[in-house]
Order: structure tokens, then sequence, then C-alpha cells
């Protein structure tokens, strides 16, 4: 009968934890602008639906397709572009959420620890921005908390279905992003938790060894379908934008490490609050309880951020993503004691609310106001107040829809790559009035090819960085839109016909 009951609380706990993060994600989906590279993504997919031969369209910049080839299978069905490509996000983070549940039962042998660590990451600002985006990085998260879950459960059990699956789980995360890698290289960490003490030790030793490396080599087979285009090499060359090669990194070993890891650490507080950090600090602290199991979970989250930290040339917030989210568990378990030591129900309420009002508080702007969202100034900035926010897109795509009822129309737009013209082609390449080039950069006179189209159609020049339309262009501004509180602005102009033309 006992067991009955605790079911049936599992179940409603578990059935509330889903209801409210589909609630909290799927709110407003698409009242953040759409970003630059979810502007790139989402026009990749569309291409890639429509053309066999550019499936592996992603990686003529370099990235990994997997991301794009699931927007592909959603976006026919749903007439939001944007919607479609952020709901692959939030179906990852729900994924995520479980995953940390079931990796942190396994470890600590608690369900109130799993489901805390699923509400952690319920309420996490940086779990509410990358599950509301259709950006790569959630879903890096969350094959990186599957593959630990795996990686836990094969030093324990080594069993053959679980390294298989380990090691699609591996696979799948490369074929997402390049940071997907940690997993692989991550792995020999899991012996942490391997029974050194038990007579048998170098048996099972030799058979997780062997359970390894049929994991590495399913992993890297799948990873050799990206070989199948010739532009696999450009995976590489993309990587060094981001990242210093070690040839690089050794002619300057120390130069940028120190204001890497001051940025990198700036970024994980601004979203994880030090609140939640207390929690993790209490944790660490009694770090002889569990200690092998707390410090397999910190090594995920220190050694990928001092990796970063050492060989990062160009970061951004969303790199540590994926590296923050076994540090929930961590938090968790500290809750859990919390509340096994308060007792009163009334008083845990009370404690809960006051450490997680930052979180609480960042959500609610994240979902109402998110252009002032309590979140890192340099995702805050990219994302609503800056140039590569899409602030304007709606507003100038209604527009030109209108206009395109009249007859067929020219638009031009201050860029090849990018939030234009790739924001405005995703909702647009079906309206077979309108006719969309980008030009970059731009001259010092008006493109030859709008006022030639002025001459027989409307035509349009629309402009995102540069904030002053060239006075000697034959433009009319028709209107400004304001990317959230900053002082950038998406142009729209119309060409008009002078005697020059």
């Amino acid at each position: 009968m006992k067991k009955i009951t605790k079911f049936k609380k599992e179940l409603v706990v578990s059935f509330l934890l889903v209801t409210f993060y589909l609630f909290s994600r799927l709110c407003r989906l698409t009242l953040m602008p759409i970003f630059t590279d979810e502007a790139i993504y989402i026009r990749w997919a569309e291409i890639a639906r429509y053309d066999a031969y550019w499936r592996f369209i992603s990686l003529s910049d370099g990235k990994q397709p997997l991301f794009v080839w699931l927007m592909m299978v959603v976006i026919p069905y749903i007439k939001d572009p944007l919607f479609a490509g952020r709901l692959i996000s939030v179906g990852a983070g729900l994924v995520t959420a479980i995953g940390l549940f079931l990796l942190s039962r396994e470890l600590f042998k608690k369900d109130l620890v799993g489901f805390l660590a699923a509400g952690l990451y319920l309420f996490y600002p940086f779990a509410m921005v990358y599950d509301r985006m259709a950006l790569m990085d959630g879903m890096v998260g969350m094959f990186a908390v599957w593959a630990l879950y795996f990686e836990v459960l094969l030093v324990k059990t080594f069993r053959l279905d679980v390294a298989l699956i380990l090691g699609m789980v591996i696979g799948l995360g490369t074929l997402t992003k390049s940071s997907g890698f940690f997993n692989l290289y991550l792995l020999p960490f899991s012996l942490l938790l391997f029974p050194w003490q038990d007579k048998k030790r170098a048996k099972k030793f030799f058979l997780w060894l062997g359970l390894v490396l049929i994991a590495v080599v399913e992993s890297q087979v799948m990873y050799l379908i990206l070989r199948l285009s010739p532009l696999f090499n450009t995976i590489a060359s993309k990587n060094s934008v981001f990242i210093y090669s070690f040839k690089e990194w050794l002619t300057h070993p120390f130069r940028f490490w120190w204001g890497n890891l001051r940025g990198l650490w700036d970024w994980f507080i601004g979203y994880f609050s030090w609140p939640v950090f207390g929690l993790l600090a209490f944790s660490v602290l009694t770090i002889w309880r569990h200690f092998r199991k707390k410090v397999l979970l910190l090594i995920w989250f220190i050694a990928p951020l001092i990796a970063l930290a050492f060989f990062g040339r160009v970061l951004y917030p969303r790199f540590i993503f994926f590296m923050t989210l076994t540090l929930l568990p961590l938090a968790a378990l500290t809750l859990s004691q919390l509340y096994g030591f308060l007792k009163k129900p009334w008083l845990i309420v009370i404690v809960s609310l006051l450490g997680s009002f930052f979180w609480l508080r960042s959500d609610w702007q994240l979902l109402t106001t998110p252009y002032i969202a309590d979140i890192p100034k340099a995702d805050k900035n990219q994302y609503f107040n800056d140039w590569p926010a899409g602030g304007g897109v709606k507003e100038v795509v209604a527009f030109l829809n209108e206009e395109s009822k009249k007859g067929k129309i020219y638009v031009a737009t201050e860029g090849t790559f990018g939030p234009l013209p790739y924001a405005l082609e995703v909702y647009l390449y079906k309206n077979h009035n309108v006719e969309i080039h980008g030009f970059w950069p731009l001259q010092e006179k008006i493109p030859p090819q709008a006022t030639e189209s002025a001459q027989i159609k409307s035509a349009y020049f629309v402009f995102n960085q540069t904030q002053e339309v060239p006075a000697n262009w034959p433009l009319k501004i028709i209107a400004r839109y304001r990317k959230g509180i900053g002082d950038v602005y998406l142009t729209l102009c119309q060409v008009i016909l002078t005697n020059e033309n």
C-alpha cells in the first residue's frame, strides 16, 4: 500500500513538473525576436527540406547538421517557422530535465534529489533562455546530461546495451556541435565510481574498457556520416574561429586564460545566482559525503570550463550552458538535506522562495519583458538590444507581405548572411511576389540592381547594422524599428526614382 501511495505522489509531482515546464517554455514562445543564428539555422532547414542535395548545408558554415535536420522535419507542420525551430529546443529541454532526474536519482539514490534537480532546471534562467531559442546549445546540454547518466550506469552495471546506448548518445552529441566531444573526453572520469575495492576489479576493469571501446567506436562511426559531404573539413575551420589550435596556444599559453576565465565566471554567476551558488558551495564543503560522486559532477563543470578559458578565442555565454547542468544535482542534494532539517512545509516553502527569488524574477522578465531581463549583458545585448537581435523583422515582413499583394516587389538587404537577408527569407521564401537580394559590403553608391528594379516595380532597402541611411542614396525612410532598449534600429526604406536613376 505504501508503494502505491508513493507511486501516486511521484506521478502527481512528475505531472506538475512537466505541465509547468511546457507552460513556461511554450508561453509566448515567439516573444523574443529572431536572433541571427536562429535565422540562419531555420533558413538552412527550409532549404534542406526542399533540396536533398543541401541536406548537409550547415557544413557550409562549419556547423554539424543534427539540429537543422530535426527542424527540417518539424517546419512543414507548423505555420510559424520560428515557433517550429524553437519547439525543437523546448523538446530538448524536457528530455534534459528527465535526464537530470534519472542522473541525480542514480547517483544519490533518492527520488527527492531527482525531482529537485529537475525542478531547479525548470526555473534555471540559463535553461529558460536556451530552451526557448532555436539554437543548438539546448541539445548540447541534453546530450551531455544523458551521456553522463549512461556513463555512470556503464561503470556500475557493465552491460552491453548500456554501452551501445552511450555510444549513440555521444555520437548524436558530436553531430549537434563540436562541444559534444566533451562527452567523450570526460568519459574516463566515470572510473571515479568504479568498484575498486571489488576482488574481481581487474576482470571488471577490462570488461568496462571493452564496453567503452565499443561505445567510442560506435560514436565515431556515427560522426563519419559527415564525411559524406565534401564540406566536412569546414568544421575544423569554423572551430578555429572560436578556439585556438594547440599550436597557436603554445605561442601564448597563459596570455588570455585569466581574462577568459573571469568572463566565463561572470556569465556563470549571472545565470546561476549567488543564492543557488550557496547551495552548491555547501555541497562542496561537505564533499566527504558522496565524495566520488560529487567530484565527478564537479569535473564535468570544471574541466570544460578550464579548457575553454585556455583555448577560447571568441566566447559567448551559451558555450558554458551544458557544463553548468551537472551542478544542479549538487544544489538539489543540499536542498534535500535542508528539507530534511527544516521538516515544516511552510518553512521549506519560504526558504525555497527566498533562494530562488533571482531566478523567478529573471524567468518572469524573460516571459514578459525580455529586453530588460536580469541575465548577463552579453546575452541581453545579442538577443534583444543590439544588431544581432531581430527586432523589427516581424513588422518589416508584415509590411512586405501587404505590399506584395499589389504586385511584385524587390527587396535589397544590408548583408548576405545572417539576420539579413535570412530573417526575411525565413518568412517570405514562399511569396513569389517578393524578390530578395543581399549586398555586403555596401559601397559608396546604392547597388544598381536596386535602382533598376525601382523603375519597373516597388523596391525597398533594409538596413540592420548601418544606423545612418546614406544621404546620397535615393531612399525614403518608411520606418525605423528599435531593437529592445538599445540605440540600434532596423530601418526600412523605399528606393525612389530620380532623374539620375
